[in-house]
């Protein structure tokens, strides 16, 4: 099963460059514990803005070329998602854009920290996706600094 997360501004803004628009403690710790012992599937731009391996995850990297580093490389995105589309696992995608987008036709749940501010200077956007499809539960509401923020899980119908 593949899980979507990320936090997203009010734009679904998501990314600068490769850096995150949003460092909220909490959803960086949310993020943690949600993923841990699960594998996660990102794109190459978002393994490189990593400081390192994620820790207690199997750190999966969409790439034509191989990441030695990473604990595997998917050089065809496509067949990984045929492959693991339908089993019971959960696998999350961390992004970026482009990996939001390949997968969220195939994605049974979203976890979307919402912060209600928004990144003119955002370069990386989360894909617009149809909220009437999904059934919306609020996990958390928090402040982080100036930014308020709501973890939601969105579930597939």
């Amino acid at each position: 099963m593949f899980t979507l997360i990320s936090c997203i501004g009010k734009n679904r803004e998501i990314g600068r460059g490769k850096q995150l628009v949003f460092n909220i403690k909490e959803d960086m710790k949310w993020f943690r514990e949600t993923t841990t012992g699960h594998p996660v599937v990102m794109g190459y731009n978002t393994w490189n803005s990593l400081p390192g391996k994620l820790k207690n995850r199997e750190n999966l990297v969409v790439s034509y070329k191989d990441v030695p580093e990473a604990d595997r490389t998917i050089k065809d995105l496509d067949e990984f998602i045929k492959c693991h589309k339908d089993i019971e696992e959960e696998i999350f995608i961390i992004g970026g854009g482009m990996i939001y987008t390949a997968f969220l036709p195939y994605a049974k749940r979203l976890f979307l920290t919402e912060v209600d501010a928004t990144a003119d200077d955002a370069t990386v956007f989360f894909p617009k996706f149809d909220k009437s499809k999904y059934s919306r539960k609020v996990i958390k509401k928090g402040k982080d600094h100036d930014l308020t923020f709501t973890i939601v899980q969105y579930t597939k119908k």
